[in-house]
């Protein structure tokens, strides 16, 4: 209702009254008593109550069973019962600690559940071990009694039995008793608490009165001021050491104990029944306990942590308390006197932590070296290297929030933070290699040499002189990329031969005209006119007008025969010429022929001509040889020009300018061919190549340093082991390299220097100072005590204690407790001797042994004082004043221990320059060593230290770490000729195997069958390389003569010849297999010869195209010209004209590209990996499958719209890289046989590619020299000690000794000599307070007692079948109950267990074992799962049987019964009847095989019946 949160609102609610029907009726009809209310006070909960209210969940209460469904319950428990636990669960108002509703805490979380399921583990009944073996019988002479007893292994638990009696007796027999056994024993009582004697106060004040008196006399005695002066310093010193000793409070009291006699049943009787010479004491002295006394603690320190972290934002602060008096006579150690917590630096002055982080180097410049293989014949000459390779760079760490607003203002762009320790870096270490690519130079490659052009001015825009060239050129068809750049690279495109008469423009005849015969005739001597174009110096027409000043070709005489003439074939064209220039032996010809047609008739027609006027010579190529032309040199190295204004100039972080326009040049000189350097003047001046050049300069780098990492700290001189000259040292890293004539790196990157000379490291001591007086009991007490004398007897002495630095000065007790081991005693034993004692001097320390086997060393002592008139302790029986020992007889054998270890390289230092570790650079084969620790041992196999046998401590053997050696293959063959000879082939070469790779080595490529490798490349060959060359046809020869002469039909030839075409046309002769035999034209035809009187046509001219598409609807066709009309009788010129239709593959064919396969990826020949080139080939593919010219698919303009290259990777063989082997470590045992020192080595470039993998051998071990392992060790504790008395307290003592090891087992029991173990701290088991001597109880004859306590047992879980319940572990010691006499059992004490938890337990199970069966009886136990025979723990209801004695008893001897019934088994009857068929069996046979066969005749039908045996199970059978 109320708007506010909190109590005090209201909620309402409907109240009405209904008929038991379900309807509404008026309020009167129901009763007014028990009406409910309709409004309540209730609670209205905001957001923010969340912090004020909460769920109190209450602890699981004990695991209940549930109801079960069946009422039946299994024998055996074997996976515990199912049970329900619950909890109680309240919303409190927190801060008071208030019940509130439910409702409040429920509007902010779900109430939680308020029970579970959990399961009642199976009862477990006590388990117990096997008993131990018998005691000795408890008396030496008559009856008396053994025991044996056991321990419990695993409580009762969970509502299990209780544990059986552990502890069993049995009544023993020894001899006949010779006297009386006696029936009492004397017993001395435990002593009492230490306590003070009564009225010290008092008694210290007289005496201190005393003192003082006497001090007063002796100082008067004494009157030289010197010796006064020396008293008054000790006095002063015993003053201080008093005060030293403030730290333990030590006092001297007594104790006093009872002495009883004891009846055999244990009751007191009359001291008079155990009179003996010597009673025991009933007094002593003794230290009064003191408890550890602590001051308060001290103000927190200031927070570890000095600044703000994000990361590890906690530090640790710390409190200290000191000792103000150490314990005395306590059990109790002293409490913890340093406490820490965790502590975060708050507040708006608290700076930032520094953070750290990795910086890098430049990478270095790319290297492709170390990917070369070992037999690369190219690591001879690694100048020109290019592709994949390999980079470095160094990694270094550096604070990285250092300063950063200053780093950001004031720092200059460059500069780089001082390197520190690496080990501030945590994060990953960026990677130090990486793979580069060194782009390869494309080599220049130029078309071939032109044809010679005409004679022409060297510049037909100044035409001077009669001087010309004949010039040819060739262009780049691939531009040079890489190297100097540029066209310098290229050879000379231009070559030059004088010439005279020069011009730049002239006519080419295009065609001859036909033969006009003069005067208008019909035949007879006429003229051809030449069809003319004007060309310039490169063939290239232009306006005629150009040509203006050239002489026009004449008209050409010629005759067009008339009837009855001879007729000539028209001209051949000139031959190429047969030089390209004309010398003193060579001069260039061209051939020109032509051939009879038809010879003339008798009648008066022009005769033919004789042979020789059928060919023409004439001269070509008349230029000398004297061929010139422009030779460049490489460009030179760029200059700065300082004329050129600098452009783009950039400013580096020194602020000078590095990048600037400079200057290159180049050597041009003019070359004659085949000669050598001559004078410009011979070369065209105008195509001369330029020798100047402006060039970028590239940007200048100096070398960039970062500032010297701090100095590295002094080594400790605490340290051992650090003797030498201690050193500290700093260092730098180069971030850049210098580069383009920048600063050199000339500071040394590295600076050491002596460390200032050490503080001595202090040392600390105890000083132990005189013993006090010898304190006694106080007369008092002992004046009662018959043969006490009054001053003399035992007693207790103290001493003081300092703690003194090394050099004598005094220090702090703390210092001493710290760093000086224990605390030496503080009081002893002592003695004032009765006038009836003996008194000696102490025993002397041995004599030293000379080193002979077989001496003898002594100690002495001497009677003082008045007992050196006694005659008793003249005694050399009773007190002897030397004892004697052997010494021992030291012999020494060496013997290795254990295995070798790794092979292991001399470690050398390898120097690394800028950071580049090239690769198989560290040498990581060869010869090495490898070591076997040797152990030294004494004469009773005790390990000893190895300089006893004058060993180093190993033995050292050579060792070969064999080299990797890699995949090795022969160098590339040849490529083979391309496999087609017009269009695109195929090229091959191949490498093949020489030697398998072994030990790492670099792997082989894929090989095939043959151990080869293969190349293939496409190819491609010039169509038109070889052409065929035909000569004129013959004149026709006739066979078959006509009736005149000199015509008819014949045959005519001509010569058919492969030459290599040029430029120049064909040059050269060369084999006919070079030429397309498709396309050999014929060399033979037939013929007719006409008659003088019949008309005379020339050669068919060329076939006309056929258009495309083909199609045999069109047709092509082909002409010919009359040349002789014929004569009135002869006969006619037949159709001139021929026509084919055109037939697809026949005379017409179909062109199209085609493109071939990819290459394989191609790199440079100075590339080992990395970017490489795939191209493939363009054909021209005719539609009979034939390749043929590009020019034809050129021709028709059909598309082309493939790549030719592209870009691919060859994946880089990278070795694999590591780092070098660290330093070796600690050995990873103190002593003893089996220590090893480790040090490892990572990966920190894997292998890729075919580069060499990774040696699988990343550790190397190393064994450390043998040390004895030595250390104190308690011996077993003697039996419990009464003095002069036979039962009561009394005191039972161990020694401490010092043993050796092996420490290859924990088998202590060499016992050496102290002295070895003098520089180990005295600790036995890691506890510093050693326990020597205690109290113990010797039980009185009769007594029944408890016996000491068990070891604790195995920690044990609760588990179901195997797996733990969670319910924690548990551990049981107990005590068993000893009886030395029957009759007092009833005075006997309960046996006791004890249990604690445990955490590091397992799960145990417990099965039933078996002995084998000797008779009808067998020994059934039960057993842990780790072997310890045990009572109880196994189901009894599973247990096997122990007796198979039969029921009733079998009759014969050596029966017995198998089964439990006593019934046989039954295979034994199923042997028995199959036995018995199968000799009924054999007896037939041999019955059948034995009777006399009767007549055939007569049919015979006996058959066998079978025979059955039936065995109903009974055994009298």
């Amino acid at each position: 209702m109320g708007e506010e949160c909190g109590p005090g609102g209201i909620q309402t609610r409907a109240v009405w009254c209904a008929h038991v029907e379900g309807w509404t009726t008026l309020h009167t009809n129901c009763k007014q008593v028990g009406r409910p209310n309709n409004q309540q006070n209730c609670f209205k909960v905001c957001d923010w109550h969340k912090k004020l209210y909460d769920w109190r969940l209450g602890p699981w209460n004990q695991c209940q069973p549930v109801i079960s469904k069946s009422l039946e319950k299994p024998l055996e428990c074997t996976k515990g019962e199912e049970g329900i636990q619950v909890r109680e669960i309240a919303c409190i108002q927190k801060d008071k600690d208030l019940p509130a509703d439910d409702t409040i805490c429920e509007y902010f979380e779900p109430k939680p559940l308020l029970e579970q399921a959990c399961l009642i583990p199976c009862q477990q009944d006590c388990i117990v071990s096997e008993f131990s073996p018998w005691s000795e019988c408890s008396k030496t002479c008559g009856s008396g009694l053994q025991h044996r007893t056991r321990h419990v292994v695993a409580p009762p638990q969970f509502g299990g039995s209780g544990c059986p009696n552990l502890t069993e007796f049995q009544v023993c027999q020894s001899g006949p008793c010779e006297a009386e056994e006696s029936m009492y024993s004397l017993q001395v009582a435990p002593w009492s608490t230490c306590s003070l004697p009564h009225l010290r106060p008092a008694r210290q004040a007289r005496r201190r009165g005393k003192n003082k008196d006497r001090e007063k006399d002796r100082g008067k005695g004494v009157k030289d001021p010197e010796a006064r002066e020396l008293i008054k310093k000790k006095r002063n010193r015993n003053r201080q050491n008093r005060q030293e000793n403030k730290y333990w409070d030590i006092q001297i009291g007594y104790q006093t104990r009872e002495v009883m006699c004891i009846n055999k049943t244990g009751k007191v009787a009359d001291l008079s029944f155990c009179q003996q010479e010597k009673m025991p004491m009933t007094f002593q002295s003794c230290v009064i306990t003191k408890e550890c006394q602590v001051s308060e603690w001290t103000e927190w320190s200031p927070c570890s942590k000095l600044c703000r972290d994000v990361v590890s934002p906690t530090g640790t602060r710390v409190r200290t308390r000191i000792i103000q008096q150490f314990p005395v006579g306590s059990e109790k150690e002293c409490p913890e006197l340093e406490e820490r917590e965790a502590c975060v630096s708050e507040g708006e002055g608290v700076a930032l932590c520094a953070t750290y982080g990795w910086k890098t180097t430049e990478w270095t410049e790319c290297r492709v070296d170390p990917l070369l293989s070992q037999q690369d014949k190219r690591r001879a000459n690694q100048t020109a290297l290019c592709g994949g390779g390999i980079q470095t760079r160094e990694v270094y760490c550096v604070q990285t929030n250092e300063n950063l607003v200053s780093h950001l203002h004031s720092h200059k762009d460059r500069e780089a933070s001082k390197p520190v320790d690496s080990k501030l870096c945590t994060g990953p270490v960026p990677n130090t290699t990486q793979l580069c690519h060194i782009p390869c130079p494309v080599e220049c490659e130029v078309s071939p040499w032109s044809a010679w052009g005409p004679c022409t001015y060297e510049n037909c825009n100044d035409q001077q002189g009669k001087k010309g060239f004949k010039l040819r050129k060739r262009r780049i068809t691939n531009e040079p990329t890489g190297g100097s750049g540029g066209t310098g690279n290229c050879p000379h495109l231009l070559e030059a031969i004088p010439c005279e008469e020069p011009s730049c423009y002239d006519w080419k005849a295009v065609r001859l005209g036909d033969c006009e015969p003069d005067n208008g005739k019909e035949c007879g001597p006429g003229t051809q006119v030449q069809e003319v174009v004007c060309i310039n110096s490169d063939g290239g027409e232009v306006d005629r007008q150009l040509c203006r000043d050239a002489i026009l070709p004449i008209p050409v005489a010629c005759d067009a025969p008339c009837p009855k003439d001879c007729v000539l074939s028209a001209w051949s064209t000139w031959s190429s010429c047969s030089h390209t220039c004309s010398g003193k032996t060579t001069e260039g010809k061209q051939i020109r022929a032509r051939s009879i047609l038809a010879y003339a008739g008798e009648g008066g027609g022009t005769h033919c001509p004789n042979s020789s006027a059928l060919q023409e010579t004439r001269s070509c190529n008349e230029h000398p040889c004297t061929v010139y032309h422009w030779q460049t040199g490489p460009w030179g190295q760029c200059i700065e020009d300082t004329s050129v204004s600098s452009f783009n100039t950039t400013t580096a972080w020194n602020g000078e300018a590095s990048c600037s326009v400079g200057m290159q040049t180049r050597k041009v000189i003019c070359v004659r061919v085949n000669v050598g350097q001559v004078g410009p003047k011979k070369c065209p001046e105008s195509l001369r190549p330029e020798t100047v050049r402006p060039c970028l300069l590239p940007c200048r780098k100096d070398c960039v340093v970062t500032p010297y990492s701090d100095w590295t700290p002094c080594p400790s001189s605490c340290k051992e082991g650090n003797s030498g000259v201690r050193k500290q040292s700093r260092h730098r890293v180069i971030i850049q390299v210098p580069a383009n004539g920048g600063r050199d790196c000339t500071d040394p990157l590295y600076e050491e220097k002596a460390c200032e000379s050490p503080q001595v490291c202090q040392s600390y001591r105890w000083k132990t100072h005189k013993w006090r007086r010898c304190q006694l009991v106080p007369w008092s007490v002992q004046q009662d005590i018959p043969g006490a004398q009054e001053g003399c007897g035992p007693g207790r002495q103290a001493r003081a204690i300092t703690c003194r630095k090394q050099d004598g000065g005094q220090a702090g007790i703390h210092e001493c407790l710290q760093y000086s081991g224990p605390v030496p005693a503080l009081t002893q034993a002592c003695q004032i001797p009765c006038q009836d004692d003996c008194q000696f001097t102490s025993w002397s320390k041995f004599s030293s042994c000379n080193g002979d086997c077989g001496a003898v060393r002594t100690r002495k002592r001497t009677i003082v004082g008045k007992s050196k008139k006694k005659e008793k302790c003249k005694n050399s029986h009773l007190y002897p004043l030397m004892e004697t020992q052997y010494c021992p007889c030291d012999k020494y054998n060496a013997q290795p221990v254990g295995n070798w270890s790794d092979c292991i390289l001399p470690e050398g230092k390898v120097e690394v320059l800028l950071g580049m570790k090239v690769q198989g650079d560290i040498k990581e084969c060869g010869q090495g060593h490898r070591y076997q620790a040797m152990a030294c041992y004494d004469q009773n196999s005790r390990l000893v230290e190895t300089s006893r046998c004058n060993s180093h401590g190993y033995i050292e053997e050579a060792c070969i770490i064999p080299c990797p050696s890699d995949c090795k293959l022969s160098e590339w063959s040849n490529w083979s000729r391309c496999s087609k000879s017009c269009g695109s082939g195929v090229k091959v070469r191949s490498k093949w195997l020489r030697e398998k790779p072994y030990n790492g080595g670099r792997p082989c490529p894929k090989l095939d069958h043959v151990n080869q490798v293969y190349e293939v490349v496409p190819c491609h060959s010039d169509c038109n390389q070889y052409i065929w060359v035909t000569e004129p046809w013959s004149v026709c020869k006739v066979t078959f003569v006509n009736m005149r002469d000199n015509c008819g039909e014949g045959v005519q030839t001509r010569k058919v010849r492969c030459m290599q075409n040029t430029a120049d046309g064909p040059s050269e002769l060369v084999e006919d297999y070079l030429c397309d035999p498709e396309e050999m034209p014929l060399g033979s035809r037939e013929c007719k010869l006409p008659c003088p009187e019949d008309c005379v046509i020339s050669e068919w001219g060329p076939w006309t195209q056929c258009a495309l598409p083909c199609n045999q609807s069109t047709f092509r066709q082909r002409s010919a010209d009359p040349i002789r009309q014929p004569a009135d009788e002869g006969r006619a010129c037949p159709e001139a004209t021929e026509r084919e239709p055109c037939k697809v593959n026949k005379n017409c064919y179909h062109y199209d590209y085609n493109v071939t396969d990819w290459s394989t990826c191609q790199l440079s020949e100075k590339a080992v990996c990395g970017n490489g080139l795939k191209t493939r080939m363009l054909d021209c593919v005719r539609s009979d499958g034939k390749s043929v010219d590009l020019k034809y698919c050129e021709e028709l303009g059909l598309e082309k719209h493939w790549q030719m290259n592209t870009s691919c990777v060859v994946e880089c063989p990278v070795n694999c890289q590591l780092s070098d082997w660290s330093p070796w470590s600690e050995c990873s045992q103190t002593c003893g046989l089996t220590g090893k020192m480790i040090r490892r080595r990572t990966v920190t470039q894997p292998f890729q590619g075919d580069g060499r993998p990774c040696p699988s051998l990343m550790e190397q071990s190393k064994p450390c020299p043998v040390k004895p392992c030595y250390r104190w060790q308690y011996g077993q504790w003697s039996a419990c000690q009464v003095q002069e008395a036979q039962c009561g307290g009394g005191t039972r003592t161990r020694n401490i000794s010092c043993v050796v090891s092996d420490g290859s087992t924990d088998d202590f029991t060499k016992v050496v000599d102290e002295e070895f173990c003098a520089d180990i701290e005295p600790t036995v088991d890691g506890n510093k307070k050693m326990v020597l001597e205690e109290i113990c109880i010797q039980p009185c004859p009769g007594d029944c007692y408890l016996e000491d306590w068990s070891s604790w047992s195995l920690c044990q879980l609760t588990c179901v079948n195997g797996e733990d319940l969670g319910l924690g572990g548990i551990q049981v010691r107990s005590r068993a109950v000893i009886i030395q006499e029957l009759e007092n059992q009833h005075l006997c004490p309960e046996q006791i267990l004890e249990t604690k938890s445990c955490d590091d337990g397992q799960c145990y199970e417990y099965k039933w074992m078996t002995s084998t069966w000797k008779g009808s009886s067998r020994r059934v136990w039960c057993q842990r799962s780790d072997g310890i025979n045990v009572t109880g723990g196994c189901l009894a209801m599973s247990q096997p049987d122990a007796d198979r004695s039969c029921n009733p008893p079998c009759s014969q001897p050596h029966s017995y019964c198998s089964e439990v019934d006593g019934r046989l088994k039954t295979w034994v009857y199923g042997v028995a009847a199959g036995a018995f068929v199968l000799l009924i069996f054999i007896v037939s046979m041999i019955y059948l095989a034995c009777k006399k066969p009767k007549k055939p005749q007569r049919r015979q039908n006996n058959r066998l019946k079978p025979l059955t045996l039936a065995y109903d199970g009974d055994a009298d059978m």
